[in-house]
C-alpha cells in the first residue's frame, strides 16, 4: 500500500534503502583502489585482478532482470533482506579464500545480488510514498550509490591500506548485514497494487517508450561517467593540479551529485522532460568547457561540481519515467533500468580506449561525453512525444 501524501520528510524506510545501497555499492568502487594488493596477494597479474571488476559489472548487467522475475512473487522486504544476505555471504566467502577463481565467482554473485537489491529498493521506495513524490524517493535511493562512489570506495580503500586489502571488504560485509537487520525492523511491508504477474511484467517490456528511456539512461550515464573516470589524469596532466588536491576536487563531484539528485527529484515529479533535458544540456556544456578550459584550474574545479549536478539531476526523472510507463509491472522494468545504468558505466573504458589508443589527449574523453549527452536530447524529446500521443483521447466513433 502507498503511504498517504505528505509534504514533510520522506519516510525513514527510503533513507534506509539508500544506506543499504551505499553499503553494497561501496564494494563496486572499493576494488579499484586495492587492485595491486589483490594481484600481489593472489599471485596474478593486474589484468586478471581487473577482471574482478568486470565480473561484478557482468553480474549486475545480466543478473537484474532474471532475478526480478525469480523473486517477483516474494514480499519486497523479503527480497531486500535475501539479496543483502546473499551479498554479504558472497563477500565473506571471497575474503576467506585464497583462490582467484573462487573470488571471481564471488564477485559475480555479488553483482547479481546487488542488481536484485537495487531494482527492488527503487520499487519499494515508490511504494512508501504518494504518487506525486515517486521521483524524489527514487532520487534519494540512488543517492546511496553516489555516496558509495565518492565516499564509500575511498574510505574502504583507506581502511584496506592499514588492514590489508580484505579489511575494506569486511567493512562492506558488516554494513550490508547491518542494513539487512535494519530492513527487517524499519522498512514497512509493501506490496504491489495487484497480484504480481510474470506475463504482465514481460508485456510492459514490449513498450517501445520504455526502451527509449533505457537508451537515455545508458547514454546519460556514460556521458558523465566518462569524464569523471578520467578527471584524475586530466587534473594532474593537463590542468597541473598537485596530486594531493585531486581527491578533494573529485569530492566536489559527489557534492554536486547530491545537489543534483535533490533538485532533480523535486523537478521530475512534475516536469520529467525538463529534468532530462536540463541534465543532458548541463553534461554537454560542462564536458565542452572542460575540454576547452582544461588548462585553467579556476574553471575546471567549479566545472567538476557542476558536472556532478548535471549528471545526477536527471536520474530521478529516469526512474520516474520508468515507473510511469510500467506502473502496473514495475519490478522487471526497474531491474532493467539498473542494468542500463551499469552498462553505461561499463562502456566507458571501451569508448575512452578508442580515443586514447588512437593517440588523442585525455581531453578527448570529455568531447566523447559531450557527444553522448547530445544524443540524450532526441531520446528525451521522443519520450515526451510518445507520452503526449498516449495521453490524447481516442477519436469518437461516428
Amino acid at each position: 500500500m502507498r503511504s498517504a501524501p505528505s509534504r514533510g520528510r520522506l519516510p525513514l524506510g527510503v533513507y534506509l534503502l539508500a544506506f543499504s545501497l551505499f553499503a553494497m555499492g561501496s564494494a563496486e568502487f572499493l576494488l579499484a583502489g586495492v587492485l595491486p594488493d589483490i594481484a600481489a596477494d593472489l599471485g596474478v597479474g593486474l589484468p586478471s585482478a581487473g577482471a574482478l571488476i568486470s565480473a561484478f559489472a557482468l553480474g549486475v548487467v545480466i543478473g537484474g532482470p532474471p532475478f526480478a522475475i525469480l523473486t517477483l512473487r516474494w514480499p519486497r522486504r523479503t527480497t531486500l533482506v535475501a539479496t543483502q544476505a546473499v551479498f554479504a555471504v558472497a563477500v565473506a566467502a571471497g575474503l576467506l579464500t585464497s583462490s582467484y577463481t573462487v573470488l571471481l565467482g564471488c564477485r559475480f554473485v555479488c553483482g547479481l545480488a546487488y542488481a536484485g537489491y537495487w531494482a527492488v529498493a527503487a520499487v519499494t521506495a515508490v511504494g512508501l510514498v504518494s504518487p506525486d513524490r515517486t521521483a524524489r524517493a527514487s532520487g534519494v535511493v540512488v543517492s546511496g550509490l553516489s555516496l558509495a562512489m565518492i565516499a564509500g570506495g575511498p574510505a574502504g580503500a583507506l581502511l584496506s591500506h592499514f588492514t590489508g586489502w580484505r579489511g575494506g571488504f569486511w567493512g562492506v560485509a558488516a554494513l550490508t548485514a547491518l542494513g539487512a537487520v535494519l530492513s527487517l525492523t524499519a522498512v514497512p511491508a509493501t506490496s504491489a497494487g495487484e497480484e504480481p504477474s510474470v506475463r504482465r511484467e514481460l508485456g510492459a517490456m514490449r513498450r517501445p517508450q520504455l526502451w527509449v528511456v533505457y537508451a537515455a539512461t545508458l547514454l546519460s550515464t556514460a556521458a558523465y561517467m566518462i569524464s569523471f573516470n578520467y578527471l584524475a589524469p586530466l587534473l594532474t596532466g593537463v590542468t597541473g593540479v598537485p596530486a594531493v588536491w585531486v581527491p578533494g576536487i573529485l569530492a566536489l563531484f559527489g557534492a554536486g551529485a547530491f545537489a543534483g539528485l535533490s533538485a532533480g527529484g523535486r523537478i521530475a515529479d512534475r516536469r520529467p522532460t525538463h529534468a532530462l533535458l536540463a541534465g543532458a544540456a548541463g553534461i554537454l556544456a560542462c564536458s565542452v568547457l572542460l575540454a576547452l578550459l582544461a588548462r585553467h584550474a579556476w574553471a575546471v574545479v567549479p566545472l567538476v561540481l557542476l558536472l556532478g549536478v548535471a549528471g545526477f539531476v536527471l536520474n530521478p526523472a529516469i526512474y520516474g519515467r520508468v515507473f510511469a510507463i510500467a506502473g502496473r509491472a514495475p519490478t522487471l522494468a526497474g531491474a532493467t533500468t539498473v542494468s542500463a545504468f551499469q552498462l553505461g558505466i561499463s562502456l566507458v573504458p571501451a569508448l575512452a580506449g578508442v580515443a586514447l589508443d588512437a593517440g588523442a589527449g585525455v581531453t578527448a574523453v570529455t568531447w566523447i561525453g559531450a557527444a553522448l549527452a547530445a544524443a540524450v536530447v532526441p531520446a528525451a524529446l521522443l519520450d515526451r512525444a510518445l507520452s503526449q500521443r498516449r495521453a490524447q483521447p481516442a477519436p469518437a466513433a461516428v
